[in-house]
């Protein structure tokens, strides 16, 4: 039987009913996060977190509007679609004061994937939220396919953290650890649009392979 722990932060994936953030909530709620799916629309959020609650057997989960769910909760993960990056960013602001807001965006087309021009979406980010929010880039190379799969046990892919504030950056490095993944702080926020640039590449290497999971994995550090 899965318990919630109380010293975790509550996690809201906003725009949590795509593709990612339903692998990062099954993720997260296994390893005893509560979990707040957002959405624009509510009976979506509840619909998703129903789902995910009934396949994990627990009741960690929970849906809210996006606002809602960025004032409950400790720590939110922006999983929107590129097109409503900004937007949302500028709906969620207050909602969002005092918290980490770690941004998942890749601005890539997966039709026509080339890398984005700077500045990063985290950095586009934290210019629209300002200082009262942390923000941190991560998960932007984590394969939403590979998130369903196996709960429980480790992926073989690493995440790229990218944050101007440490602290924040290691404790989205613990909650990748809790999820089953490697992560590594790969530097200041303005790097992410490196990492933005890598999701073009595995889009790529995906689609000419005929897969769903290429990922990144770091060598040559030994952080087990």
């Amino acid at each position: 039987m899965r318990v919630v722990s109380e010293k975790k932060p509550i996690v809201a994936i906003l725009g949590g009913t795509g593709k990612e953030g339903p692998g990062l909530a099954r993720r997260l709620s296994g390893a005893g996060y509560r979990i707040i799916i957002g959405s624009r629309k509510l009976e979506k959020a509840k619909k998703t977190a129903e789902s995910i609650n009934s396949e994990m057997g627990s009741s960690f989960v929970e849906g809210q509007l996006n606002g809602d769910a960025a004032k409950a909760c400790n720590i939110a993960i922006l999983t929107v679609v590129q097109s409503a990056h900004e937007p949302a960013l500028q709906g969620l602001k207050n909602a969002l004061k005092g918290k980490i807001l770690v941004d998942a965006t890749a601005r890539v087309e997966f039709r026509n994937p080339y890398p984005p021009e700077p500045p990063s979406a985290p950095r586009i980010a934290q210019d629209i939220l300002g200082e009262e929010v942390i923000v941190v880039g991560a998960f932007q190379n984590v394969p939403a396919h590979t998130l369903k799969k196996n709960i429980g046990k480790k992926l073989n892919t690493d995440v790229l953290v990218c944050a101007d504030d440490i602290d924040a950056a290691n404790t989205v490095i613990r909650m990748a650890k809790d999820m089953g993944m490697r992560a590594f702080y790969a530097g200041g926020l303005d790097n992410s649009i490196v990492v933005e640039g890598m999701t073009a590449l595995l889009i790529s290497i995906n689609k000419y392979y005929g897969t769903k999971t290429a990922s990144i994995g770091i060598s040559g550090i030994n952080i087990d």
